[in-house]
């Protein structure tokens, strides 16, 4: 599976290397667009950004929740939580949005894919040592 495939496309299943890679390049992106664009340009190119990135982020992680045997729907409560927490939370419901973060890092970067074949396709680990 190449980049361009991770994301761009939510179907099938993706190890968690490559997920990482892909979750970081969309966060460093994010950051280094926020740092260089001024406040008036930030509003105007911000609807062409924003959609592009959040579309990849579903990407990746759909792609990540189906090698843990996830719906790739919870890739939207996470990404909720990264715009609610995102660039400072502050108040109580940003901390029960950080703790879901806290939970998709657990479950997304620490665990590993199901082994074998599950609802979402076969396993992209097995499939690249074939």
């Amino acid at each position: 599976m190449g980049f361009a495939d991770l994301f761009f496309s939510g179907q099938g299943r993706a190890p968690r290397l490559p997920s990482l890679i892909a979750a970081a390049v969309l966060l460093v992106l994010a950051a280094f667009y926020e740092a260089l664009v001024g406040a008036t340009l930030h509003w105007i190119t911000g609807w062409v950004v924003y959609p592009a990135l959040f579309y990849a982020g579903a990407c990746v992680l759909s792609k990540r929740l189906h090698d843990r045997g996830r719906s790739g729907w919870w890739a939207a409560l996470i990404l909720t939580s990264v715009v609610a927490v995102w660039p400072h939370p502050s108040g109580f419901l940003d901390f029960a949005f950080f703790l879901v973060l806290v939970w998709a890092f657990v479950e997304l970067a620490l665990m590993p894919g199901e082994q074998g074949a599950n609802r979402y396709g076969l396993n992209p680990v097995m499939l690249a040592s074939a």
